[in-house]
């Protein structure tokens, strides 16, 4: 492991804690055209546009597709020598001159050279594009080097930034390097496998780490170096903790709880996210006789965890920034408000679904890069599509994201998955209904539903409710209502438990009527409850087209593949009686295949003895020897030996074989 690196040398190969954009590979070394190529690159990497500190180039290793091409061609000795020394004398004639870090390497047995050009303090730089050019500025854009005059304002911006540090790259004159915490610093580097936690000079460290920089005749600590490894940075930022706050009801509600997590920027980070994810609801619909769930949770834990680190990536934490990170909690959301607002060139438009992102200069340059390391952000840009994508997959409305004009703070607001308000509802309902008070449950569950009518928990309980006390028209104003508020994926569901409803109330023509209605988005689960149910009213071809649409959630379902194989075998009947002799095997088979597959699940014993007796009725219509369908009845015997009819049907089979 390197000893002078503060990233993993494999994390770096595999661009892991750094983004792809920040590391760029050379499969060889010569001084033309690769030298040059490198110094230009190293100038823009010390020039840090877009404030993420800078880069790492790799010579000796080949890139293709932008990935590492391990394991790698490597270097000579001499050619390790003979790069350090060029790479040396070039930048000091860089204008200003600038010092990258170079860092020999070995991966396997072959060599290689890290050089390490961290964001510089006396930008802007230039380097000439050839030998004897005049100089020019050059930047990163995406993963490559580019001349900033040639690219519209980027050169102006550049300017504007002359000798200007971001806030977390500065050093703290206030504090002493004795306030870093050593031990957190060895965890720092033992979490991120870096090499430099053999060296046994704590200083050392800070200073290769760059946590640390001198003023006069001393060393001080950086900003970034005390919000990560002292044992309380709000004692310099007043800024650096995060509150907690679970209200009761809206803003005007009773506080419920209060939290506020202080220390280390990370271990706040893992605090805060730790007492979320608990407060964070689930929920799992079991099916009956089946391995399938139906979930969701109340605030996906990606979006929550994207949400908060971006708040505390890329807030405020000067003097001028003394409020907390905040994080209230309220029945129907979450808002994380951080203080001050994005930097300029992001526009409210930037941050609406499927946007395009600007990529402008963050605010924080170190603060990223810690965080990065440690895993808990990923890469540039990717924090807001992965809070809209998390909250979609979990079918939770979509996120906001909102600022003043005066840029004063930045708020986060994830909803709550609209079912989590109706889990509550519920709860009080099974209450009044244990202590006998069912009108009062009946009013609770009515009133839940006229405030959300697109919640298909709560449109399944009103259907039930009203199926109970024999208001079927009631029920269907249900379905209709929700089938106009509700979400289309969740229709077929709410439409499933009306035609149970109906089928119990022997409303047979209305529930076939129902579930004969074309559903394009039915599918998985849905599917197979509406063949059950379509077997239920004796519909063979309706049941048979509903399992087909189930998709792989039915080949885990022991009694949807039961029902299924059934089906088939009552086609197979079907097919018989009208001479279809081709298609009366086709289903046959295709049952035999089901049942096979039945017997091999995990299932009640009850189950795979019928199971078992319908193959060996199976193979039986199939003409398979006696023998077959003798041992596909001995095991549905074993399993259920007081099922007479087994015994009997046996017999039957035999002495129509004689």
């Amino acid at each position: 492991m390197s000893a002078i690196l503060p990233i993993n040398l494999d994390a770096l190969l595999h661009c892991r804690g750094v983004e792809s954009e920040r590391v760029e590979f050379k499969a060889s070394w010569n001084a033309n055209p690769t030298g040059a190529q490198v110094l230009r690159t190293i100038c823009a990497f010390a020039n840090d546009y877009h404030n993420l500190n800078g880069g790492y180039i790799v010579i000796g290793v080949a890139e293709e597709d932008g990935r590492a091409v391990l394991p790698p061609r490597g270097l000579s000795a001499g050619d390790v020598e003979a790069a350090q020394t060029w790479i040396r004398g070039q930048c000091n004639r860089l204008d200003p001159p600038y010092p990258p870090i170079l860092s020999p390497e070995t991966v396997g047995d072959r060599l290689i050279l890290v050089v390490w050009a961290p964001a510089s303090e006396m930008r802007p730089h230039r380097a000439p594009a050839d030998a004897g050019g005049r100089g020019r500025y050059w930047v990163r854009l995406g993963a490559e080097t580019v001349d900033a005059e040639q690219r519209g304002d980027m050169l102006r911006g550049l300017v504007q930034q002359t000798a200007r540090v971001p806030w977390d790259d500065r050093r703290a004159t206030d504090a002493r390097v004795e306030d870093l915490r050593e031990t957190k610093v060895r965890e720092h580097l033992r979490d991120t496998g870096s090499g430099l936690i053999d060296e046994p000079d704590a200083r050392n460290v800070y200073r290769r780490m760059r946590l640390t920089a001198r003023v006069n005749d001393h060393e001080v600590p950086r900003n970034a170096g005390l919000l990560f490894f002292a044992s309380e940075p709000v004692q310099w930022f007043r800024g650096a903790r995060i509150e907690v706050v679970q209200f009761a009801a809206d803003r005007a509600g009773d506080v419920q709880e209060e939290r506020v997590f202080g220390g280390a920027l990370a271990d706040q980070i893992r605090g805060c996210l730790n007492h979320l994810e608990n407060l964070s609801a689930s929920h799992l619909q079991k099916q009956s006789d089946r391995s399938q769930v139906r979930g969701w949770v109340s605030y996906p834990l990606p979006a929550l965890r994207e949400t908060l680190v971006n708040a505390m990536y890329h807030r405020g934490y000067d003097v001028d920034q003394p409020e907390p990170t905040k994080v209230y909690l309220y029945p129907g959301r979450v808002e994380v408000i951080s203080y001050p607002g994005p930097v300029p060139g992001i526009e409210h438009r930037h941050l609406m679904p499927d946007a395009e992102v600007r990529a402008v200069p963050a605010r924080n340059r170190r603060i990223g890069e810690f965080l990065k390391e440690l895993g808990l952000a990923e890469g540039r840009l990717s924090g807001l599509p992965k809070v809209f994508r998390a909250m979609a997959e979990n079918g939770s409305p979509a996120p906001t994201f909102d600022f003043n004009e005066e840029r004063t703070f930045f708020q986060a607001t994830l909803p709550a998955h609209p079912e989590y308000g109706a889990l509550s509802a519920l709860r009080d309902v099974a209450h009044l209904r244990a202590l006998g008070q069912h009108e009062d449950a009946n009013r609770r569950i009515e009133s839940a539903w006229a405030s959300n009518p697109a919640s298909a928990i709560l449109a399944t309980e009103m259907i039930r409710s009203y199926g109970q006390r024999g208001e079927i028209g009631h029920a269907e104003e249900v379905l209709k209502t929700f089938e106009a508020e509700g979400p289309a994926s969740a229709v077929s569901h709410v439409a499933n438990t009306l035609v149970d409803v109906l089928l119990e109330a022997h409303e047979e023509r209305k529930a076939q009527e129902l579930l004969r209605r074309d559903r394009p988005m039915m599918f998985g689960q849905d599917a197979i409850d509406a063949a059950i149910l379509a077997r239920r009213l004796r519909d063979s071809r309706a049941a048979h087209r509903y399992f087909e649409r189930a998709g792989d959630a039915l080949y885990a379902d022991p009694r949807a593949l039961h029902e299924f194989a059934q089906t088939k075998i009552w086609l197979a009947t079907e097919a018989h009686r009208r001479r279809q002799g081709e298609s009366n095997r086709r289903f046959l088979t295709e049952a035999r295949t089901l049942l096979e597959r039945v017997i091999q699940l995990d299932a009640s014993p009850n189950r795979h003895a019928w199971a078992w007796r319908d193959l060996a009725r199976t193979l039986n219509r199939l003409r398979t020897p006696i023998r077959e369908v003798e041992d596909a009845y001995r095991k549905a015997i074993e399993h259920l030996p007081t099922e007479t009819r087994f015994v009997r049907e046996l017999e039957q089979i035999r002495t129509s074989r004689r």
